[in-house]
């Protein structure tokens, strides 16, 4: 008696293709690594991951807005700020009014930010972002069609998800 492709794998329950289980245990595959990567930023730095990747763009572009972080992280601007008030208070991000219109305040590390910085696990900004950011344009809109397509067979879904950071990254 000879086995289906289906039994070899892990034995598919009926009505589930083999393509599909590959494809969730890839998925499994990526979330637990960015899982792993995160729980490994918080152990190392004492800050989470979200608030690491802040801190990267603090680096790359100092005095940011706090609109501008949110666009930068793609998430809510209640998020960020709850995010850099964590900052603030470990003394790791300042808060400086610009000169020019007092209305406006400006991010910048501090020189405990910065050191933390250099001395934390790469990637800064987290696995999945780096690891998106480097993948070729044509494989991403791939990436990004087959998701929608995914998203587009789920019955219930809450756009604002996709503006709120993943659970183990804060």
């Amino acid at each position: 008696m000879t086995s289906t492709a289906s039994e070899q794998e892990g034995g598919a329950q009926p009505g589930v293709e083999a393509g599909s289980l590959a494809v969730l245990q890839k998925l499994r595959v990526v979330i637990r690594a960015a899982q792993r990567h995160s729980l490994w930023i918080e152990k190392q730095c004492g800050v989470n991951g979200a608030q690491l990747w802040i801190m990267q763009e603090l680096a790359d572009a100092p005095g940011l807005r706090v609109g501008q972080v949110t666009a930068l992280l793609a998430i809510q601007q209640a998020t960020t700020s709850n995010l850099l008030e964590g900052l603030v208070r470990k003394g790791l991000v300042v808060k400086t009014r610009d000169p020019a219109d007092q209305r406006v305040v400006k991010l910048f590390l501090s020189a405990q930010g910065l050191a933390l910085l250099e001395a934390a696990p790469k990637p800064a900004r987290g696995l999945l972002p780096e690891a998106l950011a480097k993948l070729e344009p044509t494989h991403l809109n791939i990436l990004n069609t087959g998701l929608q397509g995914l998203l587009s067979s789920i019955e219930v879904i809450d756009e604002a998800f996709g503006l709120q950071p993943l659970p183990f990254t804060v």
